[in-house]
This record gives structure tokens, C-alpha cells and sequence, in this order.
């Protein structure tokens, strides 16, 4: 079969289950055939191999059951890094930039400033802000020790010296000091969530789901950071778009000052902010 050929056959299977349906078949293809994206274009008339063949009609079938991208092609680009993934970490999005971006405008006058973060999954946000930030300290926490060993490769990959990956249950293993910036992207999907039942099922279900609708972890997160913060620290948290007012309050009741939500590109409340004040 020609490249023109499986691409439509490819398009037509996944339109069922795709509102990108071409652009998914274009990426599976391409790693099928171990080419860049563009090769498909160039070279429409070129024949597939029997076992290229076989090979994208096995991706084609796990994509029909929501099977993510990512995860079939092994890798994510994040704030312009290749990432591996695997389903052992949740796959990094676009919306989690987000948090990057607030980050560095937090520490942006900070002289080698000090940061953590928890539940660091693939690496992602802690591994940009490396990267943006050579002379900052990161320690990045995870529970789970296969997400580490992911974690770990991509830094290894990234030649990224300023990051440290240490295993632990949020703050449970976390060296006595303090930090400039506390980050995190926690679980804060309910456990009744519908939408649990679409593709995001074939993430790791421990980060993404939290008790008490969603909210468990991230209040845990927000009580236990005033002991991790330096005066005037910044704590930054992603969460769902129906929780910003609900984090938010719990910030104020924790007597964080400067409190603020953040919206990501789509207008949706993504990011909380609060300051750890100096005492008077």
C-alpha cells in the first residue's frame, strides 16, 4: 500500500473516534515509518513494507480505543522539549505550561532561587524550568518509582544537572528546608468524573484522581507548603477548571497572601497562586 492510501484508509478509521483524525493517522505513519511528519507529504507515492504495514494497522487499533498518542509513539513535546513517556506518567498537556510560565515570572528576580515540586510524573514542568533557569535548584517528587525512572532519562536525555529526583508521598521524604517556589500538578480529577471513561482512562489513575471531589491532595499540598516556604515563597498549583474559587478560599484560610487564579488559553481557571507572607 502507498503512503496516500494508508493515510486515507487510516483517516477514515479513526473519524469515528477523532476530531483530528488526519492529523493522528499523519503522526502514527510517520513513526511507523521512522520518518519526520513532513516525509508523508514528500513522498506520498512511496510503498509501505509489509511490516510498516503491520505496524500502523496495530497503532490504528489502539487508537480506535482512545489509546493515547503519546503513549504509541513513546514521546510528548513539551515547552519545546521531546519528552518520554510511558504509562506509568500522565502525558504532559499544553495547558500545564501554564504553571512553567507563572513559575519563571515568580523567580524571575530571584538569584539561584530554590524550588520543588510535587508529583513530577515525566519531569516535565520541573525539566523547563531547568531549562529555562540554569542557576536554579530543583528537587522534583514523585511516589511512584517507574515515573521516576522516566523522569530520570529525560533529565539524563536533557543533560539537565539542576534537577533531583527523589521518591516520596508529597512531602513525606522532602529534605528539612526551605524553598522559594513550591509547584504542583496534583490529582484533582473526582473519582466519579465521567470523563474518566474517555481516553484519559489509560493514564496512571493514581495521578489523576483525589478524594473529597477532587480536592484531597491539593489541600493537603496547601497546608503542609507554609512549613517548606521561605517568607514571602510562592506556592503555585494546577488545578481543574471548576476549582479555582474553591482553592483559592482554601488559600486564604491557610493565610497565604496575594492570591490570585490564572487562566489558561482556553479561559479556564488552571492555576493558583498564594504567598507564603512575612511574618510582621
Amino acid at each position: 500500500m502507498r503512503i496516500d492510501a494508508a493515510l486515507r484508509s487510516g483517516t477514515e478509521q479513526l473519524l469515528k473516534v477523532s476530531t483530528s483524525a488526519r492529523l493522528d493517522a499523519e503522526i502514527l505513519l510517520a513513526y511507523c515509518l521512522g520518518k519526520q511528519h513532513s516525509f508523508v507529504y514528500a513522498w506520498p507515492e512511496k510503498a509501505l513494507t509489509p511490516k510498516q504495514s503491520d505496524n500502523f494497522n496495530a497503532a490504528l487499533l489502539k487508537r480506535s480505543d482512545l489509546y493515547p498518542i503519546a503513549y504509541i509513539t513513546g514521546y510528548q513535546e513539551f515547552w519545546s522539549l521531546k519528552l518520554k513517556v510511558t504509562p506509568d506518567v500522565l502525558i504532559p498537556r499544553a495547558d500545564t505550561e501554564l504553571l512553567v510560565e507563572t513559575a519563571l515570572d515568580k523567580i524571575l528576580d530571584t538569584q539561584q532561587p530554590k524550588i520543588l515540586e510535587l508529583g513530577t510524573g515525566s519531569g516535565a514542568v520541573a525539566l523547563a524550568l531547568a531549562s529555562e533557569r540554569h542557576d536554579c535548584d530543583i528537587i522534583a517528587t514523585d511516589i511512584s518509582k517507574k515515573a521516576l525512572e522516566v523522569s530520570e532519562e529525560n533529565r539524563q536525555g536533557l543533560k539537565l544537572d539542576n534537577v533531583h529526583f527523589i521518591q516520596s508521598d508529597w512531602f513525606d521524604q522532602v529534605p528539612n528546608q526551605k524553598f522559594d517556589l513550591i509547584i504542583s500538578n496534583p490529582p484533582y480529577i473526582d473519582p466519579a468524573d465521567t470523563h474518566l471513561k474517555t481516553g484519559i482512562r489509560h493514564e496512571p489513575i493514581g495521578a489523576l484522581i483525589s478524594e473529597s471531589n477532587g480536592l484531597q491532595d491539593i489541600k493537603h499540598i496547601v497546608t503542609m507548603a507554609q512549613n517548606y516556604l521561605k517568607d514571602n515563597g510562592w506556592l503555585a498549583l494546577e488545578h481543574g477548571h471548576d476549582q479555582g474559587a474553591l482553592v483559592s478560599a482554601m488559600l486564604e484560610q491557610a493565610t497565604y497572601q496575594q492570591i490570585s487564579c490564572l487562566q489558561d488559553l482556553s479561559g479556564n481557571d488552571r492555576v493558583n497562586l498564594g504567598l507564603r507572607a512575612n511574618p510582621t
